[in-house]
């Protein structure tokens, strides 16, 4: 089943939604020979428990609450996240600086989101800006990596508005 790219503000089945993106993580994992270590799991499942996106120190604070015997210190999470950023599992929300799972793990060369300012869910799009990557290309311009983030209000906080 492929996620609808909408996802974060329409009613769904978020088990079915997380679900769908473990095992697209296990699967990349296995093709690109990677180890998901147990604490990376963990910082995963943190950011796949809703479409709101989270801090690092929010990611801490979790783990710390999950594992108050073993207290994490900040630069076991941004390994973490690093590791999972960079394998295209997470992406990060610049203007938030903040962390969301990816709709489409191992998708990392153009990341478009849809931010609520109000209630601050964020909506992953599956759609390019074809025409700015073939501009850039025309120019030579190799494109790593793009994001764009749009601000508005999503149709839950406007009816509730």
């Amino acid at each position: 089943m492929k996620e609808n790219p909408n996802i974060a503000f329409r009613r769904h089945d978020h088990r079915e939604c997380q679900q769908h993106s473990r095992d697209a993580v296990e699967k990349l994992c296995e093709a690109r020979k990677l180890r998901l270590t147990p604490r990376r799991r963990q910082v995963l499942e943190i950011l796949l428990s809703s479409h709101q996106p989270m801090g690092a120190y929010d990611i801490l604070a979790e783990l710390n609450r999950l594992e108050p015997d073993s207290q994490t210190a900040p630069p076991i999470v941004y390994r973490a996240l690093e590791f999972l950023l960079v394998e295209g599992m997470i992406h990060r929300i610049e203007s938030l600086n903040a962390y969301i799972a990816c709709s489409q793990p191992g998708h990392q060369c153009v990341a478009q989101f849809l931010i609520c300012r109000h209630c601050e869910r964020v909506a992953e799009l599956e759609t390019t800006n074809r025409k700015l990557l073939a501009d850039a290309e025309g120019l030579g311009f190799e494109v790593d990596y793009s994001v764009v983030e749009i601000t508005g209000v999503c149709a839950e906080c406007r009816e509730h508005a």
